[in-house]
């Protein structure tokens, strides 16, 4: 499965939009992970509800950088079209929301995994679900 979707990522007809989702998420992952240590750190909100609140605010950012870069061929222009898929990424990022958080929880209670790098791990775990949901169904 690692070896498919590296090789998608190089050659497939996917490669290029899906190495953008790959930077976007990687940047946006390192912001929501900072924004994260801030909320717990210095604002000192619980960790949970932090992580919450941090890929909500991430969402909306990957939301206009997704559909201004990587998904460009396809993007949505006018404001009910950018509305109606902003709506849609919310769906599908807000259903993954629960797996992201959820490994989270369980790393750091059962594990006792730091927080921000049980975080890390949600991410990615999460990732593989949005993109195949973002792609297919938001930018369809």
């Amino acid at each position: 499965m690692l070896r498919r979707f590296l090789r998608a990522i190089l050659v497939g007809p996917e490669a290029p939009q899906l190495r953008r989702f790959f930077v976007v998420g990687a940047v946006a992952a390192s912001f929501q992970t900072g924004l994260l240590g801030a909320l717990v750190e210095w604002g000192h909100v619980q960790y949970l509800l932090a992580a919450i609140v941090s890929i909500e605010i991430t969402i909306l950012l990957q939301y206009g950088v997704n559909n201004r870069w990587t998904f460009h061929a396809s993007r949505h222009q006018g404001w009910r079209e950018y509305a109606r898929g902003l709506l849609r990424t919310n769906v599908v990022r807000g259903t993954a929301i629960p797996i992201q958080v959820g490994v989270l929880y369980a790393l750091v209670s059962a594990a006792a995994v730091p927080y921000l790098v049980a975080n890390g791990i949600g991410i990615v775990i999460s990732g593989v679900y949005r993109y195949v949901l973002d792609s297919r169904w938001t930018w369809q």
